[in-house]
């Protein structure tokens, strides 16, 4: 069985804000501002978090865990565009057809993908596939919030209530993790202005690895890993991270003691 487990990075969708908006003319750090001050006028000032369909992805990481193959990387180039990025995500979904794995990936993840897919003339029929062709993805497919082809491990864990949902960051230091490595996903949008998308990208692949060792965990839980194995695929990712010795891989190990 493959196991994909992703994770996106967004940045306000500078180019639908100034169609929707208005907005034509004006810089990119003023057409932000405008987006999030709208934002903050729709909710009561409760939040200024841009709606799905105006997110722009800068980042997908993922790790992938393929027969006695383990990857950590996000996808494409530091440069590559976005329409590239997505689809080179749902490429992955054609080739391997694997089980997916995210935190309110649900919520957030998905729903972003939808919609830059749609307005990038993305192709994803694998993904889409539910029963219609294959009638193994007719009772379990990557739509259905209670199937198991797409675990959301937020969604899950919180009994599919949202009132129980819980940040990543504090369930994985609550399991011995490291959680958030050197920067949140509020930090984003700066990094990006200051043109830092390798520290974003890097930041992407530290929650991937997070929510990679929750799912090892779950996967025990679930009784699907017995404790020597679940051990087994610790150590192999510890091993996997030395290997490749990147700094804020290094990090994360520092982070993650060897007892857990």
């Amino acid at each position: 069985m493959n196991i994909l487990v992703f994770d996106i990075e967004t940045i306000p969708d500078l180019e639908g804000g100034r169609r929707l908006f208005g907005l034509e003319g004006l810089g990119d750090e003023e057409v932000a501002s405008a987006m999030f001050a709208l934002r903050r006028q729709e909710t009561g000032g409760q939040s200024e978090f841009i709606r799905h369909h105006l997110q722009r992805v800068v980042a997908i990481s993922a790790v992938l865990r393929q027969g006695e193959k383990l990857a950590v990387w996000s996808l494409g180039e530091r440069d590559s565009t976005e329409a590239e990025l997505v689809q080179r995500f749902f490429d992955g979904i054609e080739r391997y057809s694997p089980v997916l794995v995210s935190w309110n990936g649900s919520g957030f993840d998905l729903p972003v993908l939808h919609y830059r897919a749609l307005l990038h003339g993305i192709s994803a029929p694998r993904y889409w596939e539910v029963g219609d062709e294959e009638r193994a993805f007719r009772y379990n497919n990557y739509l259905g919030r209670y199937h198991w082809r797409h675990i959301d491990l937020m969604d899950v864990l919180a009994g599919f209530s949202p009132r129980a949902s819980a940040p990543l960051d504090q369930i994985a230091q609550l399991l011995g993790f490291p959680g958030k490595v050197g920067m949140s996903g509020g930090d984003v949008w700066n990094r990006w202005l200051a043109g830092e998308i390798d520290a974003i990208r890097d930041y992407c692949e530290t929650d991937v690895l997070n929510t990679y060792l929750v799912y090892l965990r779950f996967e025990r839980m679930r009784g699907n890993l017995e404790e020597g194995a679940y051990r087994g695929e610790c150590e192999r990712l510890r091993g996997h991270l030395r290997e490749v010795d990147r700094p804020h891989f290094r990090e994360f190990l520092e982070a993650w003691p060897e007892a857990i």
